[in-house]
C-alpha cells in the first residue's frame, strides 16, 4: 500500500478545523469586574472535551476509515485484467461498423450491423472465415 500526500490532506484539514474550533469557546461568559458571579464561575471546573471536539473526532475517524476502505479496494481493481477489449472501430455509415477486438491476445475483425455481428477474419495471420466457407 503506497501512501500518497493527498491521503493526508483531508484528515489534516479536519484536524486543523477541529483545533481552531476548540480554541473558540462559545460557552465562556464574560462578567463585569467586581461582580460576584465571576468568582463563582471561576471555581467551576471546565470540561476539556466539548461537543465540538467529539464531533471533530468522529469526522476524523470517519475520514480515516473511508480512506482505509478505499485504499483496500485499489489493489483488487488493479488485478481485474479484462480478456476482451475493443481496440478500434470505424463507421461504414447506415449503422454499420468494422470493429477490431482483442480476446486473450488474439485480434479479430468483426462486421457489425443491425441485427447481427459477423467474424470477418482473424488478424493474427490465419485464414479468414469467409475463405473457409467458400
Amino acid at each position: 500500500m503506497s501512501l500518497r500526500p493527498r491521503h493526508f490532506l483531508a484528515p489534516l484539514a479536519f484536524a486543523l478545523a477541529a483545533l481552531a474550533a476548540s480554541g473558540a469557546d462559545d460557552a465562556k461568559v464574560i462578567y463585569p469586574a467586581g461582580s460576584g458571579a465571576a468568582t463563582a464561575a471561576a471555581h467551576k471546573p471546565e470540561s476539556s472535551v466539548g461537543p465540538l471536539t467529539i464531533f471533530g473526532a468522529i469526522i476524523l475517524a470517519g475520514a480515516g476509515g473511508w480512506m482505509l476502505w478505499r485504499s483496500r479496494k485499489l489493489p483488487f481493481q488493479a488485478r481485474d485484467v479484462r480478456k476482451l477489449s475493443i481496440d478500434e472501430t470505424r463507421s461504414l455509415g447506415s449503422r454499420q461498423y468494422l470493429v477490431v477486438a482483442s480476446y486473450e491476445g488474439k485480434k479479430l475483425l468483426l462486421g457489425v450491423c443491425p441485427g447481427r455481428i459477423e467474424l470477418l477474419t482473424s488478424l493474427d495471420g490465419r485464414t479468414s472465415v469467409a475463405e473457409k466457407v467458400s
